[in-house]
């Protein structure tokens, strides 16, 4: 596997700069949008991060998020053989996890938490939100 960085000027979760082109309403920015929160929300856990830092920008989109859109559709087409699969065991093992980063928005001074919930190692309640106060410590 062939792993290659990331231009910092291409990064599609850096907030717009100012002489950044918003995106015209010809680009379904906010319908693919629409479309990633559905499946991260009812099948595909493993994009809910990333899917919800480009909802950040639904008011002004820029080519780069919609890039960053475009990877996530990419990465959806290359792991179709992956979703959620419940077995059905008689003892059932119920396991959550949690985690927050701190400052993971620097700009606004936000972080972001995030939890999962397993059944049998099957993911049944998650979620990745931006935090609604400033942490300072």
């Amino acid at each position: 596997m062939v792993v290659r960085s990331l231009d910092v000027k291409k990064d599609p979760f850096r907030p717009c700069e100012k002489d950044e082109e918003l995106l015209g309403p010809e680009v379904p920015y906010l319908s693919a949008i629409g479309a990633l929160m559905y499946l991260a929300n009812c099948t595909r856990p493993d994009i809910a991060f990333s899917v919800n830092l480009l909802a950040r920008y639904s008011s002004a989109p820029t080519r780069r998020h919609w890039n960053g859109i475009k990877h996530i559709l990419r990465y959806l087409r290359g792991t179709t053989d992956m979703g959620l699969f419940y077995s059905r065991e008689s003892k059932q093992q119920l396991l959550g996890y949690a985690n927050a980063g701190y400052l993971s928005d620097p700009h606004k001074g936000r972080s972001q938490t995030g939890y999962v919930f397993n059944c049998n190692g099957t993911a049944i309640s998650w979620r990745s939100v931006k935090q609604t106060m400033v942490a300072t410590s």
